[in-house]
């Protein structure tokens, strides 16, 4: 069925790179199910269609099935098979991990295309819709309202419900009463909801606690080595003990509370007091509840904050990441350590944005020996190329002597030449990525299935960027 496309088809292309995939943890799964009831697709078919199907804009898993009869290309992938969406969107969610892997197995395929060169990576950061509505959120503080009232509906309509049951025994003789009026099962339904979000909510805001209050009794213990003098160390160390003691307050450990909290990335923790209460603004969405209420550009969406390393030579995207938390500073050492991870080395130029600065990254990337161009400010447009216009100054939190050193290295000579390459090495992909592909809004929910979804994005841009590379060179 391969001579149906013409040379060089995407399709064809695929076919040859899923060959050199190492798809073990998709296929070891399924062998080792029950043989018995109806044989499962072909894994490498399976992956081959998501692939081709991520590379081309289609992520929906019912217009996956439809192109499997309407597109040349998904038909010859599937090789004649039609798998149901359900299948389809099924083989997904079952080896989301997997999936997620063949990122790094495709980036070296890149790399020993030659397409990758880390002489100038920029790092950039966008909120993508979650697929959640901000209007399914609340706060706690509304929670604990809603949960009042609904409380008192509910005996309400029980009163009600009883005093309708004893008229009608009486008219009718004795019934069973097993009649629930449909308007008390509704409010009984959300009661539970709600509860059970606010109880949630309020564990994960204990297990945030417990985080800052071990992190200060480590700082504490720290102070303790370096004290000069008695005096010195036995503040630190009533202070540590202080810390472990309200630890042991909080009650037994949840280590499943906080999305994310496992995973050495950053991570959304919840608004709390002293006691590990959280505040009356935490929220915490019914749909999706690793999700976060997130601003961009002065609006706010519920969302996830997707990150992506990009080398300058051919766009290639040489790391990625997805978390729910907003600030982008915190991802810059974590995604400089995965190209590090997967490439065997470091940048040697570095841009960023204003986002990405603080003190301990331009600490890191010194360390690192990282040749870096963090802005310290948000620039003017066309700042970069030298213009009259007055500059914004620098927030006061970058006035500081390595601030004020990054400030004079952007705004040098050299320093504006590389900086302006910034915009377009990283923000023509996410350009690709939104405007090209539809990546808008996420199919799937909760953090580690959305990190997957989000690697699909990156994999399949980057399947693109190598396919191209072959049919050039072709010609």
């Amino acid at each position: 069925t391969r001579d149906w496309l013409p040379e060089g088809h995407l399709a064809s292309f695929i076919l040859d790179v899923v060959e050199e995939l190492d798809v073990g943890a998709i296929e070891d799964p399924i062998q080792a199910k029950d043989h018995r009831g109806e044989r499962a697709y072909e894994p490498r078919m399976m992956v081959a269609l998501l692939l081709y199907g991520y590379s081309t804009g289609v992520f929906s898993s019912r217009k996956l099935a439809q192109a499997t009869w309407t597109d040349l290309g998904a038909r010859v992938l599937a090789a004649e098979a039609h798998p149901h969406f359900t299948t389809i969107n099924q083989f997904r969610l079952d080896h989301h991990k997997a999936l997620s892997a063949l990122f790094l197995q495709v980036l070296k395929l890149c790399q020993k295309a030659g397409l990758v060169d880390l002489g100038h990576v920029a790092v950039d950061g966008t909120k993508i819709q979650a697929n959640a509505s901000k209007h399914k959120a609340m706060s706690h503080t509304r929670m604990l309202e809603s949960e009042r009232r609904l409380e008192g509906e509910v005996a309400a309509l029980m009163a009600e419900a009883e005093a309708v049951n004893k008229r009608e025994d009486a008219a009718f003789g004795d019934g069973d009463g097993s009649t629930i009026p449909d308007e008390l099962k509704r409010r009984e339904t959300r009661l539970i909801r709600i509860r059970e979000a606010r109880q949630a909510l309020e564990e994960e805001a204990k297990e945030a606690r417990r985080l800052e209050l071990r992190l200060q009794a480590e700082k504490a213990r720290e102070s303790m080595k370096k004290a000069e003098n008695t005096t010195d160390v036995l503040k630190a160390e009533r202070r540590a003990m202080a810390r472990d003691a309200a630890v042991q307050k909080l009650g037994p450990e949840n280590p499943t509370a906080i999305p994310g909290a496992k995973d050495e990335l950053p991570f959304h923790k919840v608004p709390h007091d002293k006691i590990g209460a959280p505040k009356g603004t935490a929220q915490r969405n019914f749909t999706d509840s690793d999700s976060r209420i997130m601003g961009r550009r002065g609006a706010f969406q519920q969302a996830y904050n997707g990150q992506i390393a990009v080398a300058e030579k051919n766009q290639i995207i040489v790391a990625q990441l997805l978390t729910n938390q907003p600030p982008d500073a915190e991802h810059l050492v974590p995604i400089l350590e995965q190209v590090r991870e997967s490439l065997d080395a470091f940048p040697t130029k570095l841009t960023a944005d204003a986002g990405y600065w603080s003190e301990s990254n331009g600490s890191f990337c010194e360390d690192a020996a990282i040749d870096a161009y963090i802005s310290t400010r948000r620039r003017r447009h066309r700042e970069h190329q030298g213009d009259q216009e007055p500059a914004r100054p620098p927030p006061i939190a970058s006035r500081t002597k390595a601030g004020l050193a990054m400030e004079a290295k952007v705004t040098s000579e050299e320093g504006r030449v590389i900086y302006a390459k910034r915009k377009w090495v990283v923000e023509p992909v996410f350009g690709q990525l939104k405007e090209c592909r539809g990546v808008r809004r996420f199919k799937l929910r909760t953090l580690p299935k959305v990190r997957s979804e989000f690697s699909l994005h990156c994999t399949g841009h980057n399947l693109l960027k190598l396919w191209r590379s072959t049919t050039t060179a072709e010609e």
